[in-house]
C-alpha cells in the first residue's frame, strides 16, 4: 500500500526524506570510504540525518542508512591505518 506523499503532514515527509537521505548517504559513504576524510563526513551525515528520520513511519530505511554509515566510518578508518601505517 503506497501513501501519497502529498498526503502526509509536513514533519512526517520531512522525517521520511531524512531517513531515505540517510540510506542513500550509508550507500555513498562506503563508496567513498577509500578517501577517509570523503568517507567519514560522509558517513556522520548520514548516521545524523538516520537519527533525525527514525521518528518517521521508514524506521528500517533509517536503521539501514545508519548501519551503512557506521560501515563507512569503520572501513575509513580501517584504510587510514592501513595507508599512513605503512612503511616508507
Amino acid at each position: 500500500m503506497e501513501v501519497d506523499p502529498a498526503s502526509l503532514d509536513p514533519e512526517e515527509r520531512t522525517n521520511k526524506i531524512l531517513a531515505i537521505a540517510s540510506a542513500a548517504l550509508g550507500v555513498l559513504s562506503l563508496c567513498m570510504s577509500v578517501v577517509p576524510i570523503c568517507g567519514g563526513t560522509t558517513a556522520l551525515t548520514g548516521i545524523g540525518l538516520g537519527l533525525f528520520g527514525m521518528r518517521s513511519e521508514s524506521r528500517r530505511t533509517a536503521i539501514f542508512g545508519i548501519g551503512a554509515s557506521i560501515l563507512g566510518i569503520l572501513i575509513s578508518v580501517v584504510y587510514m591505518v592501513v595507508l599512513f601505517l605503512q612503511p616508507q
